[in-house]
């Protein structure tokens, strides 16, 4: 993909409850697909992410990519031919894990492991396309507060859970946002885009 001459912006997206959670004990059995949320970013150039998504995350992208038995497994159900397109997308474009704890990551092979904040601070400020920020909650509230976040999508589920791993709880300060975009999703389910005007 061709590299922009503008500066990079960061895009989270997200799947949350009504109540405002994005995962109850690691498990989120109201989400469809983890692919969901990806296809309304739209284009992006790397991904971007914290060090608790893994090994997970690596483990249930491979498995969809090479079409393993466990894939099915762990989804319950057989794969959607958009998440085999997500999984193809996630072993080609470039990743960047925020971590102070890991020294090396098996899965996606194009990985790279960035030490600060400042590090994504540098890279974003650099030419290029979309960062896609795909979580998890703790890795979207920080690059928020350290105003690194031009765009929040979310995906919000009819479903109240009434705990779990709030998505925006506890952040620094007072963020202001503005509503660019709003439409219904399968299920009654809202998708919903802000621009961040920190």
């Amino acid at each position: 993909m061709e590299a922009s001459t503008s500066r990079r912006r960061f895009i989270a997206a997200m799947q949350v409850t009504l109540d405002g959670f994005s995962v109850q004990d690691g498990f989120a059995d109201w989400v469809d697909s983890w692919s969901d949320a990806i296809q309304l970013v739209g284009p992006v150039d790397t991904l971007i992410q914290g060090s608790g998504m893994y090994p997970g995350y690596g483990l249930y992208w491979r498995a969809i990519h090479v079409g393993a038995p466990e894939a099915a497994e762990m989804l319950g159900r057989d794969t959607y031919p958009r998440e085999i397109e997500t999984a193809r997308l996630i072993a080609e474009t470039p990743h960047l894990v925020l971590s102070t704890s890991l020294d090396t990551i098996e899965w996606p092979p194009n990985a790279t492991i960035v030490r600060g904040i400042d590090e994504l601070r540098e890279f974003k400020a650099q030419p290029g396309g979309v960062g896609y920020v795909v979580g998890g909650a703790r890795m979207v509230r920080s690059l928020l507060d350290e105003g690194l976040i031009d765009e929040l999508v979310l995906i919000v589920h009819p479903v109240v859970v009434g705990g779990g791993e709030p998505l925006l709880a506890g952040v620094a300060h007072r963020h202001e946002l503005q509503l660019i975009d709003g439409e219904p999703g399968p299920d009654g389910r809202m998708h919903l885009r802000y621009h961040v005007n920190d």
